[in-house]
């Protein structure tokens, strides 16, 4: 029973923050509660194993790796010469516009930027959630960044308002 409660407690606290993650990384709200969901049922059934270590970080693994996954088996990307318009105009509030210029990137790029700066892992945590080098997560970094430079130039403008 205290396994149980154990568990519960730790889910409830952490479950909103893993939603946003998700969120941010999906762009869907629905895909998103279903990832942290699964991911949820999978550490209920290893948390003796897990609760002494780093649940939160296997969670968000899992998280990432079954979006990762999803997205391969279902990809309907279209590739063009430009990025949509409209998205971004006429500049609304912060959440809106990030939530924009996120969608114009790729699904890794995505995944790079919500873990690295919005949850605040290091390049090394990131590049273990993802499964990948560091050098990738520090491309992929670089690259996401600069797209959005170019294609979201109203973020800098946000970014120097809020700090």
């Amino acid at each position: 029973m205290l396994r149980r409660e154990s568990f519960e407690e730790w889910a409830r606290s952490r479950q909103q923050r893993l939603v946003r993650s998700a969120y941010l990384v999906t762009g869907d709200f629905q895909r998103a509660e279903d990832l942290v969901q699964e991911a949820l049922i999978r550490a209920a059934q290893r948390w003796d194993t897990l609760r002494d270590g780093q649940p939160d970080a296997w969670v968000r693994t899992v998280v990432f790796r079954e979006h990762v996954s999803w997205w391969r088996r279902v990809r309907r990307e279209t590739v063009t010469d430009e990025p949509p318009t409209g998205l971004l105009d006429p500049p609304g509030e912060a959440p809106v516009m990030i939530q924009d210029a996120l969608a114009l990137l790729t699904h890794k790029q995505r995944a790079v930027l919500v873990l690295r700066y919005i949850e605040d892992l290091s390049v090394a945590e990131t590049a273990a959630v993802l499964g990948v080098s560091d050098g990738t997560v520090k491309k992929q970094a670089s690259v996401a960044l600069a797209s959005l430079r170019e294609i979201a130039p109203g973020l800098e403008e946000l970014q120097e308002e809020l700090s």
